[in-house]
């Protein structure tokens, strides 16, 4: 069994991920970053639906990036059209830690979906 701690920056809600117990995603790749936030309560825009055509989840991995599958060269191609690019960046909805170790992750300011308006 694999139980490892995600963060996400900013705000630093953490969450306790059980790789063992994940359920069927709605959007993205199952134990995806994308999975974990939108079951958590965290809003990452994702376009397309999770199914990586489009860059809108960029997320930057802060620590436990050796924990993460490999990025193929659909995400790359797709990561490629993503602002504030860096070499920590990922597609929320295929980047899948396998456990190994805690995790941090930044939302990118242009990514977060929290702004409220006031009248």
């Amino acid at each position: 069994m694999s139980q490892y701690r995600l963060t996400f920056e900013p705000g630093g809600k953490h969450v306790e991920v059980d790789t063992e117990t994940l359920q069927e995603p709605r959007d993205g790749l199952r134990g995806s970053i994308l999975q974990l936030a939108l079951e958590n309560g965290i809003e990452i825009d994702h376009a397309c639906g999770g199914v990586c055509a489009c860059s809108t989840c960029h997320i930057i991995v802060r620590e436990g990036g050796g924990s993460f599958s490999e990025a193929d060269e659909d995400e790359e191609d797709q990561l490629d059209n993503a602002p504030g690019l860096t070499l920590q960046s990922r597609l929320a909805c295929q980047a899948v830690p396998d456990g190994s170790q805690d995790v941090v992750v930044e939302i990118p300011s242009w990514n977060r979906n929290l702004v409220s308006e006031e009248h």
